[in-house]
């Protein structure tokens, strides 16, 4: 039965990429190719509607709804972590009088043929609610330092309410979508798609590609709205926020073929439920109008969003100014599908635990018991925020992501998922060594117990344990990669 596992388990390795077989031993693969990336959460308190460029130069930039609704702020730095405590510039403030004079929302920063653009909605100063897009332009290196150009108005056909303007490139075309409302649909907003003769210029008819109907996208508001496109494997993937902006805020998700016609609304499937959304456990209200970057190595899609740290809201959700900026790693499955699990806990971000011998493997847990499981669709479950050990000095524990209070612990010498009750047992229990991975010390990462020196976390017949370990098998079963 041992044997007969870990060759299947060496076929799945090598049929999911490049691996190589140990002497004596099951495949195992070189150290993951997108290694955890961690983040201390909120970024940014106040700041809604947040998007970020990662740039050429080096820099990420960072700019975001203010809660006065009245200027365009930014922020640089060279690490995602490093914008929360970035110095801040305004790049341009609300006109006096007349358009673009109210209600100026968010904004996304785009770097477009050797030239700087940040599209923007706006309302009027005489009519706040005659939303339309904009665009501003800087031929400047540093866009927080150099001079903004008005670009005007983007014009649309239809002259309704409309906001939240993006653009990408899919096979040489550039693309705009956007929100609007269309009298003739009904009230709210859709989504729509057209390309761009320029930066500021549609060309073509625009195409309605998406329209609130499921019961998610239409609590409180009609809404489709904040379009953020990501593309992977020749699919692209438009994320979209959903409902009021309240709690019942959430994203759903479009998908394409990026060799599909996409001014063909029959080219975009819909989700069928939210792909992210409220979390009462984590404490993540109104999870919404998000973007893509990647992390500084280029290895790892992050997804950045914003959302608040409570229920319920008093008075007008736009005018509670208390939505913040949140980062989490964007996961992928192994259908090529993204994963965004859940809005995690306010604090460092978890990471899962791959195994160095079953590389499609995670640490996870099932009905409190942990297992080394393949194809973890439900996410949280293999998500572990690595914490300052409840016991002893240098130590570690392991927190899970979905049950907040919950710890990986030993119980005779089984690892299940329990709530830590207090006592000194527990946190013995729950209280590991980290070390350089038994198999791989340069990349991998072993877990010592601490009231158990000499016994290691390993998985045995897709169950984890801790046991003492001696043999080559025993330490490639004890050591994992961090994703």
């Amino acid at each position: 039965m041992r044997r007969r596992t870990f060759l299947a388990g060496a076929a799945t390795a090598m049929a999911a990429g490049p691996a190589v077989l140990a002497a004596g031993g099951p495949a195992h693969a070189a150290a993951p190719a997108s290694p955890a990336v961690t983040f201390t959460n909120p970024i940014a308190l106040q700041r809604a509607d947040p998007h970020i460029h990662k740039h050429t130069d080096g820099y990420y930039y960072f700019t975001a709804t203010v809660p006065a609704y009245d200027r365009i702020v930014m922020r640089r730095a060279t690490t995602l972590q490093g914008l929360s405590t970035a110095p801040e510039t305004t790049i341009w403030t609300k006109h006096s009088s007349g358009e673009m004079g109210a209600h100026i929302w968010a904004p996304e920063i785009h770097f477009i043929d050797g030239r700087w653009y940040v599209y923007f909605a706006a309302g009027a100063s005489n009519d706040i609610w005659k939303i339309r897009p904009y665009v501003l332009e800087s031929g400047s290196a540093n866009p927080l330092t150099g001079t903004w150009t008005e670009k005007g108005r983007i014009a649309l056909p239809l002259d309704t309410f409309s906001l939240d303007a993006t653009t990408f490139v899919v096979g040489g075309s550039r693309y705009l979508s956007w929100a609007q409302n269309d009298p003739a649909v009904g009230s709210g907003t859709n989504l729509y798609l057209a390309k761009l003769s320029n930066p500021w210029t549609i060309s073509g008819t625009p195409v309605r590609i998406s329209t609130p109907t499921h019961a998610w996208e239409t609590v409180g508001h009609r809404v489709n709205e904040g379009p953020a496109v990501i593309q992977r494997g020749g699919k692209v993937f438009m994320a979209f926020s959903a409902a009021a902006t309240d709690a019942n805020y959430c994203l759903g998700l479009l998908t394409a073929s990026a060799s599909a016609d996409l001014l063909n609304p029959a080219s975009w499937a819909k989700s069928s439920q939210p792909v992210f959304r409220s979390n009462d456990a984590t404490g993540q209200y109104g999870p919404g109008h998000n973007t893509f970057t990647v992390s500084e190595d280029g290895k790892s899609d992050v997804l950045v969003y914003h959302d608040r740290s409570y229920k319920d809201i008093s008075g007008d959700p736009l005018n509670d100014p208390n939505r913040r900026t949140r980062y989490q790693k964007l996961y992928w499955n192994a259908d090529g599908t993204p994963n965004f699990g859940i809005p995690v806990a306010d604090g460092v971000t978890p990471v899962r635990f791959s195994s160095y011998n079953f590389p499609d493997r995670f640490i996870r847990h099932w009905e409190y018991r942990a297992k080394l499981e393949p194809n973890v669709t439900n996410l949280a479950d293999s998500q572990f925020r690595v914490v300052a050990g409840l016991s002893g000095s240098g130590t570690v524990s392991l927190e899970s992501a979905n049950f907040p209070g919950y710890y990986l612990r030993h119980k005779n010498y089984e690892l299940w998922v329990e709530k830590n009750d207090g006592s000194a047992t527990f946190r013995n229990d729950a209280t590991f060594s980290r070390r350089a991975g038994l198999a791989d010390s340069a990349s991998g990462v072993s877990f010592e117990s601490y009231n158990f020196p000499g016994r290691y976390i390993r998985h045995y017949e897709n169950l984890m344990y801790i046991q003492p370990v001696s043999t080559t098998l025993d330490r490639q079963d004890a050591t994992y990669y961090s994703e």
